[in-house]
Formats: C-alpha cells, structure tokens, sequence
C-alpha cells in the first residue's frame, strides 16, 4: 500500500451528480443517487501531504445503511479501488475508481458505483487507508429505472417521464357511463417527502422488530411495495391514514385533499392523518412509490367487486324491500396502485405491472394490505401467484348473483351477470391528460372463450350465463340528460312483457344516496305502483327526483342509486334493475393573471355558479401545485354564496420553478363539497431588472 493520503476536505459534487441520476427535482442539499449507476466525488488533499498515484495508491471504500450495518446483510460493504474506471455496465457488485484531479495532483476524483440491487436509504460513505477511516459524508440511494440491471427497470423514456417524473395525475372516479377525472398534486420532489417516505419504511412493523433484516429487504421493491400497503394505512400500526367511509365530524374528507405532500407533511408532524379513502390512499402510495424510484401509476377499477369469502363469486341477497343482507358488494368503483419491476419470485413471464392496494379491505399475511401481485397473473388466472391475486381476480372478474329472501324464509335467484364487475379499468395515458383503458391488461373480453377459460382454470364456475330476452317480464332504468346538482328531474322504469298474454305485476322505484364503496344513504324518492300490461307492450314508469328530497341525503361522492324491483303475480317472477347517477358538478373558471415569472408575485381568479336553490354557507377555494404554492395549500375563505350567484376569489402566490407546472383547486361549502378543476399554467425564468 502507498503512502496514506491526508484528505482536508470532500466534494459530494451534488449538481452534477443530481443531474446525471435524475433527482435534480429534489431540493435538498444532500446527495441523491440511484443504483447502478456511477456518481463521483472530489477528495481535496492537504497541501504538502503525499499525491494520488494511479495503481499505487490503494485505499477501500466502505459504505453503510440501518441502524446495525452488516456485511453478511449486505448493509455493509467494503470494496477497494478497481485497476481500471468504472461505469454503468458489468456486474451488480459495488465498484470503485480513481485520478488525480486537475489540481497538480491535490484532489482526487473517486467515482463510486453502486450496486444494481443494494439495499435502499440513506448510506455513509468512508475511505479507510491502512487503518485511518475518512469520513466522505451521507448519501440516499434509490432505485433506478434508468439502469438495465435494476429490478425497476423501465426500457421506455416517455413512461419514466410518466410513472417517476411527473408530480401531477388525474385519478379516474364515478360510473362506467359517468367517468370523472380528479386532478391530482402527488409532489414527489417537494422539500422533506423523500425524507419522510424513508421515515415511512423506518417506521414499518418489521423495521421495529428486526431492523437488520428489514434493511437488508429493501433491496427488492417487491418488498418495499409490500411494505408501502401496509403502511399507507394504520390499521396496523402507525401508518400514513386513517380510513372513513361514514359520517365525518372530525378530521378532514377525504375528498377535500388535493395532493399528497400535505397528508404526508401532516403525518411526519403527528401521526396518522384523518382521512383517506381508496383513491386518497392510492395516491399517497403513488407519490411515495416514484420517490423512491419504483415506477407508479394510479388505476382505477369500475364496478369493482369486494369478495369476502374467496369463493370469487359476489352473492348479493336481499330483503324484500331491497335491503342489503349480504356481507360482499361491490363498490362503484375502487382505486389502487401498479409498480413496475421484475418478480425473480414468481418467474420472467410474470415481470411488469404489479397490483398493490394499500386501502384496508382485507388481511394478508395477518396484516392490512394487498399485492403486489401479478397483472398478467390476475389475467391469466394463476392464483396461486403471491401476493393477494385471487382478491385482486375477483375485483375485476367476479360473476354476481342476484337473490331475494321470501317471506317464507327462501331465497330466489333474481338475477346473475358476468359482465357487471371489472368494467373500464382506467389509469392516466403516457405523456397525456387523456384516460386510458387497461381493462385488456387485466382480463380477456368479457364473454370471450379466453375469459371462461381463464375462470375454469381459477376454479370458478358460473352458475348462470346472461340471459337473453327470454319470455317474461323485462326490466331497465332509463337515465335522461342534464342531472345537475341542484336540478329537479326525472328517471324512468322501462318495463318490457315478451309474454304473448296480459300480465298483472306490481313495480317498485327506489332511489337512495350512495357512498363510492357502495355504502347505501337517506332515501331520495319512492314509488309503488300494480300494473297490468299487455303483451309486446313497453311501460315507461316515470320517478321524480327533487333537490329538495335527495339534496338533505346526498354524500360527498353525489351519488344515487335508482333501483326498480318487479313482481310478476301469476308466478312470482322477480325482475330487478339499478342504475347509479353521478349528478354533474358546477365548473371552477380559473383565470390567470399576466404572465407568471420565478419569485414574482402572480396570481389566479376563481369563479364558481351556485347551481342549488339554496345558499352555500362556509364556501372556500383551496389551491394548490408543485413548484407554484409552496409546500402548503392556500385557502381563501369566501363565506355565504346565495342560490344561483357566483362564488368568487383571488389566489395569489409565488412561484418558485419555471416551466410547465400545474394548479389544482378545489371549492368547498357546507352544501356543495368537494368540487374540483386544475390549469396548466407557463412560469418563465425570474425577471431581471436592469440598474439604472
């Protein structure tokens, strides 16, 4: 070994270094590099001491993560300086070079490289040289999308920019006839979130109670997503949020978060934050998945089924008067996440898309979470494939049946549908505001020979197959335009006799609010009628909505739920249909002001019509967007809005990036809750004033 350099001082060379691992949209001034991938680092030498010599002057490299750095756990890795540079290629291990500097052999470029699949988190860097240890300071290792021998390995420059880059979405929600998109901040790269997704893991059970081991595991982001389920809610334990889906006195609803960074903000201040609900959830995991590096993106699953005895079959049984006696259901829609990696676990084929959902619904492993599992396993069917895929397969491929418990105590199959679970299952496009479906990633054709074979294999057998129009009594709901909150109008039962003789039957209309998740509200409108009608003929049955019923009873998510039960009295025939109405929300015209420029005051008006015949009481606009507001919302509080006036405000803030950034607004009353709109908005570079 040569002479022991005395090294005075080290640059991390954070600029360079941020830029060539893409963590340049982090803003903090620390280290943040990604594995695989080499990062180099200045030594300065004291003067007067011994120079670099290339193949002689010899020293290791040690780096450590966790609180008990092991080597045998790989949290502790010794390595010395290789004969030749090192790059991005060869093999996974941790690798070092180094040359004199320009500085007439006073510094020394050292470049590190880490290895493809290190352990994530934070890391001390040191050089020992002949039993004298240098500390070199701290850096943050991610996963890396961008290195071929990573197990986040994304070979695609438009879904990298998508899936890890971009700190805005849109989340999908509402029916299958009524999709809605709801924009989304999820701030990955704002000031403190990387930190406090890292706190998230330290946080974890497993952390707690062998942290050695848990360290260890996050070099696989199989694990790291398994973990982020669990932790993204606190049933468990101390995790992100606490989920409610029934009246709110306390906290805030879910449905007035525009963006993560607040909720996870919240969360590293005091705890779990009140509340979420499965899109909140989703989101949260989101933002923290593409902080670390693991590409995400938010799905959502319409008519998504929620089977509680595995039987991937949902049983819907009601009372005569349509109450709900059944413990499964199926929720209007439900929204989780997919992560992209490599399954080493389960074998090549079954790389790609993962589905992890962090929503509390079920236990796995003795805990409250889900996935990741498979998406070409759920389509295939394999459900034996860990994590969770015969729950995620009957999300989207359940069959259902209808039935009806009789006075006399017997149950009567009323209806059965193979196509009613799993329908528009929809994410953001790459590169785009527009939706895209994916519902072929997760399923065959509804009805095709691929998806029976697909449930033959998953052991399902369907107890009926659609029914076409057979003789009998025939039953659908008929939706009209215009159902804006606010309005009065009118839904209608179309009943159909394809008997070829009169027949008597009574009709009932139901109409009730309903939650997303399919929770069942106040009633809205009722109607009961004895029909006689001939054959051929079509009965349209009219049912009269008006605010002044279904305003009092409405959710947050504006949802009703129409239903229509027939009786046919010459033989007991049951006909049931439903509908869910997404009543239309009022627009947010959002107005910049002027051209916006880096650390110049801006601001935006906002303007919102009253459509209900009532005052709005408490009304506010919050706003919100990376690299415009800051690391908080703003809210303007605009007070009482009478019936059909406009609510208005002006937003005023400094932005503190330049380039394409995003605002997300929502409006907020006591009356009218939740309404959300976003602009794109151009910040060009700060303004420079000539002295005079």
């Amino acid at each position: 070994m040569g002479p022991v350099l005395e090294i005075d001082s080290c640059d991390l060379n954070l600029t360079s270094n941020k830029v060539n691992h893409h963590t340049e949209h982090f803003p903090e001034e620390h280290l943040i590099v990604r594995r695989g991938q080499p990062f180099s680092v200045t030594l300065c030498l004291k003067s007067g001491g011994a120079k670099f010599k290339p193949g002689k002057s010899i020293f290791t490299i040690t780096v450590q993560t966790g609180p008990l750095p092991r080597k045998e756990s790989d949290t502790e890795v010794s390595f010395v300086l290789s004969d030749t540079s090192v790059d991005g290629s060869g093999d996974s291990a941790w690798a070092a070079s180094a040359v004199p500097g320009p500085s007439e052999g006073n510094t020394v470029i050292l470049t590190v490289r880490p290895s493809a699949d290190a352990p994530i988190g934070v890391y001390s860097l040191r050089v020992d040289q002949d039993g004298a240890k240098t500390s070199l300071g701290d850096f943050t290792l991610l996963f890396n999308p961008w290195c071929p021998r990573d197990a986040v390995y994304m070979n695609n420059k438009d879904k990298r920019s998508e899936y890890v880059l971009s700190q805005h979405g849109l989340i999908y929600r509402g029916t299958p006839k009524h999709i809605m998109d709801l924009p989304w901040n999820y701030g990955q790269f704002e000031e403190g979130i990387l930190d406090i997704c890292l706190k998230i893991l330290d946080d974890n059970p497993k952390f707690v109670s062998d942290a050695d081991q848990d360290c260890s595991a996050r070099r696989s982001p199989v694990y790291v997503t398994r973990v982020l389920s669990a932790m993204i809610n606190s049933q468990d334990d101390r995790g992100v949020l606490v989920g409610n889906w029934g009246k709110i006195t306390d906290g805030v609803h879910p449905g007035e978060w525009v963006g993560s960074g607040d909720i996870l903000r919240k969360w590293d201040q005091s705890g779990p934050v009140r509340y979420g609900q499965c899109w909140v959830f989703a989101a949260v995991a989101c933002t923290v998945s593409r902080a670390l590096g693991i590409p995400c993106r938010v799905v959502t699953n319409f008519g998504s089924a929620h089977d509680t005895d595995a039987n991937l079959l949902i049983e819907k049984l009601y009372s005569e008067d349509l109450e709900n006696l059944s413990d499964d259901s199926i929720w209007n829609f439900h929204v989780w996440v997919d992560s992209w990696m490599s399954r080493p676990d389960l074998g090549h084929e079954y790389n790609g898309w993962q589905a992890s959902d962090p929503t509390p619904q079920e236990t796995s492993e003795g805990i409250f979470c889900c996935g990741p599992a498979s998406v070409k396993a759920i389509k295939q069917g394999e459900l034996t494939m860990k994590y969770d895929a015969p729950f995620i397969f009957a999300e989207v491929n359940a069959d259902v049946v209808e039935m009806i418990r009789l006075p006399n105590g017997k149950v009567k199959e009323i209806s059965s549908s193979t196509r009613s679970v799993g329908q528009c299952i929809s994410t953001k496009c790459v590169g785009s505001n527009q939706r895209n479906d994916i519902t072929h990633k997760y399923k065959y054709a509804e009805g095709s020979e691929e998806e029976r074979r697909v449930f033959e294999k998953a052991q399902h057998r369907n107890k009926l197959q659609k029914k076409g129009l057979e003789p009998g009594l025939h039953l659908k709901i008929k939706l009209v335009e215009g159902m804006v909150v606010g309005s009065d109008f009118e839904i209608f039962a179309l009943l159909t006799n394809n008997c070829m003789d009169l027949r008597s039957c009574s009709l009932m209309l139901f109409a009730q609010s309903v939650s997303y998740n399919g929770k069942q509200g106040g009633s809205c409108g009722f109607s009961s009628q004895n029909l006689d009608i001939k054959p051929g003929e079509v009965l349209r049955v009219p049912l009269k909505l008006e605010y002044q019923s279904y305003g009092p009873a409405l959710t947050p998510d504006r949802l009703i739920q129409v239903s229509a039960l027939s009786v046919d009295k010459q033989n007991m025939d049951f006909c049931k249909a439903q509908k869910n109405i997404v009543l239309d929300e009022p627009d947010i015209n959002i107005q910049v002001k002027g051209v916006m420029h880096v650390n110049s005051s801006a601001c935006v008006d906002l303007t919102l019509s009253n459509p209900l015949p009532e005052p709005l009481h408490k009304c506010s606009f919050t706003a919100e967007g990376a690299g415009l507001t800051g690391t908080q919302p703003i809210t303007v509080e605009v007070g009482e809005v009478g019936a059909k006036e406009e609510a208005k405000a002006r937003v005023e803030f400094t932005p503190s990036a330049a380039g394409s950034m995003v605002l997300v607004v929502n409006f907020d009353s006591k009356e009218l809750r939740n309404i959300k709109s976003f602009i794109n908005v151009n910040v060009k570079k700060e303004q420079i004033t000539a002295n005079i």
